[in-house]
């Protein structure tokens, strides 16, 4: 899974349902997304992503009782008391926590996070952002490999993330200095293809 949430499991055996329900709702993503990046509050999230503020503050709430979230600092606002929050961890889910998901949990989980993607795209399509840089990456590579390099390309996934990961903690120090950041997403995904006649035909 590409764009994941990283929360320990305090049971050995099977995923803390808490792990589930912290994904059970792509809003839910979206918030971890954006407070695995920087510090927010719930009026600021919900202004970022279009969203409501109670519904918002709703999906905060469920991420802070999964000890998803922790409270940063507050600050008073107008007659009130704003709340500021980031995510306890990265948003990743382990391969082995990912393996002890129910079936349905799993496909559930992977419908929402690639319709997620395919909107995410889509809408910087129509902003013209997708195409605005020639260097830009975007590839489609079907492959049959054997049970060895199956685990070859998972490995180097894994590591392909990292070093995604690594490149954006590095530019976090950067742009702390200024505010010429770049918008960017990264798509990883390694799955097991359902064979179409072309490729029972290299298989023979």
């Amino acid at each position: 899974m590409g764009t994941k949430i990283k929360v320990k499991s305090k049971s050995k055996g099977k995923v803390d349902q808490r792990l589930i329900k912290a994904l059970a709702h792509p809003l839910r993503e979206d918030i971890l997304a954006i407070l695995n990046e920087r510090v927010a509050s719930p009026n600021e999230l919900a202004k970022g992503l279009g969203e409501g503020l109670s519904q918002v503050s709703y999906h905060v709430k469920v991420l802070k009782d999964c000890e998803c979230l922790e409270l940063v600092k507050t600050e008073p606002r107008r007659g009130a008391v704003e709340h500021y929050y980031r995510a306890t961890a990265r948003a990743f889910l382990s391969d082995r926590d990912w393996e002890r998901l129910p079936d349905a949990a799993r496909a559930g989980l992977s419908v929402g996070l690639l319709q997620g993607i395919v909107d995410d795209a889509m809408a910087a399509l129509r902003a013209g952002t997708f195409e605005a840089r020639g260097d830009r990456h975007l590839s489609w590579t079907p492959l049959i490999v054997d049970e060895e390099g199956w685990q070859d390309l998972v490995a180097l996934l894994a590591e392909t993330l990292e070093g995604v990961l690594d490149i954006q903690a590095k530019s976090a120090g950067r742009l702390a200095e200024t505010d010429e950041g770049i918008s960017a997403a990264v798509t990883i995904m390694g799955y097991e293809a359902f064979p179409d006649d072309s490729k029972k035909r290299a298989k023979t």
